[in-house]
């Protein structure tokens, strides 16, 4: 949990302070603190604590591959809770496809032989649907309310930083500052600069250029992954991967591009 509590600490600060600058706070926002509490446990807390440790388990070009694979749970997530859009034959293959590339990774059928953790994987898809689940619950209750996304993302990582902060043991954590290298990639690369500017960047992006083309960004994850996991760590890439990663890319672009289709055709209806 220690690297949850860094990772949020120092991903809150500059949301808090951009937030309070441009005055996106407002002391109403609290009448839905319960909401905020299911955001930061599903999309914060349970996410990160998942993927951390499912990170710890596996190689990170693993790992990254299958963090592409969120936007597929996601959809499964919003048609399982909310079951207000129709599913489109491009979409449904778009998830066939998907999840085969994520078989591929884990390769049950070969068992131990397969290499890979299966706790591992179990971790990051658990966090995939952890995160999945926020969508739909933010999209079933805060799409509606009168406060901007900044506002939103500074109470969910408030609340969350208050919840891990009640569930980590604090005894020993200032060792992870005796390794410089370790330390400075926890706060500045994915506190500050992950988690921090990243959510920053993220609704810029959607606001300038529109939320259809800022989920372009699905693709990058899985592709930095394997590169940094095959140049920097010198883990091994099986031909099997590539094809996992190309298929787990295609699902989600088969899911993003049949979701257009069908809000066009809707909208041409109307």
């Amino acid at each position: 949990m220690w690297i949850v509590l860094l990772r949020v600490l120092f991903g809150f600060v500059p949301i808090l302070l951009v937030a309070l600058g441009t005055r996106a706070l407002r002391w109403r926002h609290l009448r839905y603190a319960h909401h905020f509490f299911v955001m930061a446990l599903l999309a914060t807390v349970l996410y990160y604590f998942a993927f951390a440790k499912g990170a710890a388990l596996l190689l990170s070009s693993v790992a990254g591959m299958l963090s592409g694979s969120i936007p597929l749970f996601s959809f499964l997530c919003t048609l399982v809770l909310l079951r207000d859009e129709r599913p489109t034959p491009r979409m449904l293959m778009g998830i066939a496809v998907g999840f085969v590339g994520v078989l591929l990774i884990v390769r049950p059928w070969a068992g131990a032989a397969a290499g890979v953790s299966l706790p591992g994987v179990l971790y990051m898809i658990g966090g995939s649907l952890s995160v999945g689940c926020s969508f739909a619950y933010a999209r079933r209750f805060l799409t509606q309310l009168d406060i901007s996304p900044l506002a939103l993302s500074t109470w969910q990582i408030g609340f969350a930083l208050v919840i891990v902060s009640l569930f980590t043991n604090l005894h020993g954590i200032t060792r992870i500052a005796t390794d410089t290298r370790a330390f400075i990639g926890l706060t500045v690369g994915l506190g500050l600069v992950g988690t921090g500017v990243a959510y920053m960047l993220y609704y810029f992006i959607v606001r300038r250029i529109g939320a259809i083309a800022a989920a372009s960004v699905t693709y990058i994850p899985p592709v930095v992954a394997l590169l940094l996991g095959v140049v920097l760590a010198g883990e091994p890439v099986r031909s099997a991967d590539l094809i996992a990663m190309t298929c787990i890319l295609a699902g989600v672009y088969l899911l993003q591009t049949g979701r257009q289709v069908s809000q066009a055709r809707a909208l041409r209806s109307t």
